[in-house]
């Protein structure tokens, strides 16, 4: 049913075997489009990802200095304190949070 394909990687120019296996596997997985790079340019990409690069990391998120409301410890966290509620600490926010549950 399936036959071995010559593909052009969309990367870095070269071409690829796509076999009738591997568009087998991709068949049942139901995958519709073929691979468009080759499998270097894929395990780069896959690298890079994992990496925090490529197009799927987010930015840095921005961090900002408290004092810990519950041990008086310095820490950082994700939002700008306004000083109107309690901030904690990693070690102190964790129990707190889980007794919510």
């Amino acid at each position: 049913m399936f036959e071995d394909k010559v593909l052009s990687c969309k990367d870095c120019g070269a071409e690829f075997v796509f076999s009738a296996s591997e568009q087998e596997f991709y068949a049942e997985k139901g995958f519709t489009n073929e691979p468009g790079r080759c499998p270097s340019c894929r395990a780069a990409k896959k690298a890079q990802s994992r990496n925090g690069g490529g197009y799927s990391s987010r930015p840095q998120r921005e961090m900002f200095p408290a004092t810990c409301s519950s041990c008086g410890k310095e820490t950082t966290v994700p939002f700008q304190p306004t000083g109107d509620k309690p901030v904690y600490c990693r070690d102190c926010y964790t129990p707190r949070n889980r007794s919510n549950w």
